[in-house]
């Protein structure tokens, strides 16, 4: 009987390891303008809070007041909550953020239509021309440049199967026959 719960137990660890490592590479997501999270703490239905981040990167939540959550990642702000509700407002709050939306990336140049479009996490270049209508007739395969949030005056090459995080801007040059 021993060895079946074992075996039981193993087998339920072995089943869910890949939900822990899911979560361990979302958490290096950092939250920024245009996100929309959503704040909830189990029970407390008056700290249930869905906002999109301004600019200034900062909420304002009941009891705590105006907290920076910009750049912050999910588990980082989940802490900050936690820490600030617990003692003064509660025993031992159950605390909870999730992204309701993430913000926009941008694709211009040799696309069929160029603009903003909703980021999904593991989005590649592929992809959002994809989104963008396709390529047009005269877009290079081989000058793909990717402005990073926050460096936008820097672009890195890249290529159509490139990575892009939320906030990119993504530029396809034409080419040369």
């Amino acid at each position: 009987m021993k060895l079946f719960f074992i075996s039981c137990v193993f087998a339920l660890l072995t089943l869910f390891s890949p939900i822990t490592l899911a979560v361990e590479v979302d958490d290096g997501y950092r939250l920024g303008a245009g996100d929309t999270i959503v704040i909830k703490v189990f029970g407390e239905d008056d700290l249930t809070l869905e906002t999109q981040i301004t600019n200034s990167g900062k909420v304002n939540y009941p009891f705590l007041g105006t907290i920076l959550i910009k750049n912050l990642s999910i588990k980082q702000v989940e802490e900050l909550v936690y820490k600030g509700l617990k003692g003064d407002y509660l025993v031992e709050p159950n605390v909870f953020v999730g992204i309701v939306s993430y913000r926009p990336f941008y694709i211009h140049g040799e696309v069929k239509q160029p603009g903003g479009y909703p980021y999904q996490p593991g989005m590649t270049v592929n992809q959002a021309v994809a989104l963008a209508g396709g390529l047009t007739e005269r877009a290079s395969k081989d000058k793909i440049f990717i402005s990073r949030e926050g460096t936008k005056s820097e672009s890195v090459n890249g290529t159509i199967s490139s990575q892009i995080n939320a906030g990119d801007t993504i530029t396809i040059e034409q080419r040369f026959f």
